[in-house]
């Protein structure tokens, strides 16, 4: 290769490099290429680079660093995956499927203890709740496939109603995303997840942040402590102000009435009288599906005349 003043470069690669090749190695580059130094290899060396020191990484003063990957790893994993639009399902990891409830209280009958028999009835009794969400997700993932911004499901990716979630949008072949949390009791993702869409959280905080930067709806199935925490932080958020309204459905009216009692905190003057507006019962996946359809004009005819009409 030669200079511009015509001066033949020594050592240099006759082929000109594109325009737009980038100009120093990139970090991935340099991390692969970077060679151990035996004298420097020992495990309280500081050689290594920062970005693939671990040790380092993980140290107190790093916590911002931190916090800041877990917003960024999610949020840029999913727009590389055109995830704009999500519906989070939250409801409890100890329900379980119907059919695994039933063998469940087929053995509590045969055991004879009257405590065991009333927790497998109730758990059997709840099960349904299962095959619900599973629907609902199907639904949802089936129904809006062909939309210009595709709804996907994301729920909390343990078992339970969060794997009911992610099986029913696994059922129609299509994709969902769970944001599992590490605990002291360790919860593995489930099995329906799509596997480049399954993310792992350290800090709670980040994991709610990202259960609501992409939702349009919030469908919270009967849950304990976990799925309160999450109901009513969205709530708090939208009756604030800090989050936009969108339809928070939930799923049994029976029970979120028995264990919230909504009227009693506004005749306590706890919450405004509009505030029990922000919710809505549904009972089937298919009455949910209508009051989202309804809410966002999901199902309605092409429109033929004004600014959006379809030529005709």
């Amino acid at each position: 290769m030669r200079s511009r003043f015509g001066i033949k470069l020594a050592g240099m690669d006759e082929t000109p490099a594109p325009l737009i090749a980038r100009n120093f190695p990139s970090a991935e580059q340099d991390a692969a290429a970077a060679a151990a130094v035996l004298r420097y290899a020992g495990p309280k060396s500081a050689y290594r680079l920062a970005f693939t020191d671990t040790d380092f990484l993980l140290r107190e003063e790093l916590r911002p660093v931190r916090m800041q990957l877990e917003l960024l790893k999610p949020e840029m994993v999913q727009k590389e995956h055109g995830v704009e639009s999500t519906i989070v399902i939250f409801g409890s990891a100890r329900i379980q499927p119907p059919e695994q409830a039933a063998v469940a209280l087929e053995a509590a009958r045969a055991a004879g203890d009257a405590k065991v028999l009333r927790r497998a009835e109730t758990a059997a009794a709840m099960s349904h709740y299962y095959d619900e969400a599973r629907r609902f997700a199907g639904m949802v993932t089936e129904r809006s496939r062909e939309h210009a911004t595709p709804i996907y499901v994301v729920t909390g990716g343990g078992p339970g109603i969060m794997e009911a979630g992610n099986r029913g949008a696994f059922d129609v072949g299509g994709k969902s995303i769970g944001l599992n949390i590490v605990l002291p009791h360790e919860q593995a993702p489930n099995a329906y997840i799509t596997p480049e869409l399954c993310f792992q959280f350290h800090y709670f905080a980040l994991r709610k942040m990202h259960f609501l930067m992409r939702s349009i709806a919030l469908v919270c199935f009967p849950g304990g402590f976990g799925t309160l925490d999450e109901l009513f932080e969205t709530m708090t958020l939208v009756q604030t102000g800090k989050s936009r309204p969108r339809p928070i459905l939930l799923f049994g009216r029976e029970f979120w009435q028995r264990l919230i009692d909504f009227d009693y905190l506004v005749d306590t003057g706890m919450i405004g009288p509009g505030d029990p507006a922000l919710i809505r019962f549904v009972e089937t996946a298919e009455e949910a599906w209508e009051v989202l359809a309804t809410h966002y004009g999901f199902d309605l005819p092409l429109t033929q005349t004004g600014e959006f009409a379809v030529d005709i």
